[in-house]
């Protein structure tokens, strides 16, 4: 009897472990995963002492605000459908003075790959015909219809009241590692700024971000990354020919051929938080007096033989030139923000 009690014991000892061990077992299993939400939305807005874009200024060397908003679906985790809008203070010579951008695209990502193709429309609206009151002091200047809206510039500058365009784009980076990126960007316009000329541009960039831990535990990051690229472009329209001829080649009554050139830029970004301080400098190869003709810049006030090229010959002996395209340091403090990330 006494061994039939031990016996029932033992057993009861045995099956109540292994129930308490099954319970621990499903008391430690793991949750279901977390619904996969797709959608997602980034925006930011940003302050800069100058809006440079492919090393032209967009705000006369002024400061300029900006903002954007972009809506993103996540089909899967490695590919994203988005749009989005974009605001840019500006200063052109046909007084437009805010760029609207509407844009929108695919991003796919191949593992160390990351690429985005889209299209990107510059909105540039409240412009009026800006005219040339060198051309033989008529009012119209012969390019813009007579109207009270009509802008004169008295550097024999024109331009269009809307100069508003779209380019197909390509772009891809690759992550070496935590630490290098490099990348390559393809844009295309079939009428670049409405000047009647195509325009591609295409560049390559590269990135290096700096280890989390370069500033100790502060949160503070870095990062320096630069940019090489080129501007081709085609020949304009009517409207921005010229008449007159110089040694260096012209006139162009049907258009002038566009300057290609290229631009770099390089600089070093401290990060904290959704915050961005990027310091950069900026420059191209254009001549002041092409940058003349190119930018239909409205601030030049001095003119000189120097400037005078095939397509910007003033009245064949001297012409005015552009500072619009040179050398220029770039500060921009922005914010970046998703709301998946910083609104939860």
């Amino acid at each position: 009897m006494k061994k039939l009690v031990l016996l029932a014991t033992a057993l009861t000892m045995v099956s109540g472990s292994a129930f308490a061990a099954d319970l621990h077992v499903k008391a430690l299993k793991a949750p279901p995963p977390a619904a996969f939400d797709p959608w997602d939305i980034a925006f930011g807005a940003a302050i800069m002492n100058d809006y440079i874009f492919r090393g032209v200024t967009q705000s006369n060397h002024k400061p300029s605000v900006t903002a954007y908003f972009e809506p993103r679906y996540n089909v899967t985790k490695d590919l994203q459908l988005y749009v989005g809008s974009s605001f840019e203070s500006i200063s052109f010579a046909n007084r437009a003075a805010a760029e609207v951008d509407i844009y929108g695209g695919i991003r796919p990502t191949f593992g160390a790959f990351a690429f985005d193709f889209g299209v990107w429309g510059y909105l540039y609206p409240g412009g009026s015909c800006a005219d040339n009151v060198l051309t033989g002091g008529i009012p119209g200047g012969g390019v813009c219809a007579v109207s009270t809206n009509t802008v004169f510039l008295a550097n024999g500058n024109v331009m269009k009241k809307d100069v508003s365009f779209y380019e197909g784009y390509a772009k891809v980076n690759y992550t070496i590692n935590d630490m290098f990126q490099v990348g390559a960007n393809e844009f295309y316009s079939p009428n670049f700024l409405n000047s009647g000329a195509w325009g591609n541009y295409a560049s390559i960039t590269g990135k290096f971000t700096a280890p989390s831990t370069t500033f100790g535990s502060s949160g503070v990051g870095m990062y320096v990354s630069g940019e090489f690229g080129r501007q081709w472009l085609g020949t304009s329209d009517a409207f921005y020919g010229t008449t007159v001829a110089t040694a260096f080649g012209g006139p162009f009554p049907n258009g002038i051929p566009e300057p290609s050139y290229n631009t770099w830029n390089i600089g070093i970004g401290f990060t904290y938080k959704v915050f961005t301080l990027d310091l950069r400098y900026s420059d191209t190869n254009l001549s002041k007096g092409n940058c003349n003709a190119f930018t239909s810049d409205y601030s030049t006030t001095n003119s000189s033989p120097g400037f005078v090229t095939a397509i910007n010959p003033g009245n064949g002996a001297t012409a005015f030139g552009s500072n619009w395209c040179g050398a220029a340091g770039i500060a921009k403090l922005s914010a970046d923000l998703t709301a998946m990330t910083n609104l939860k």
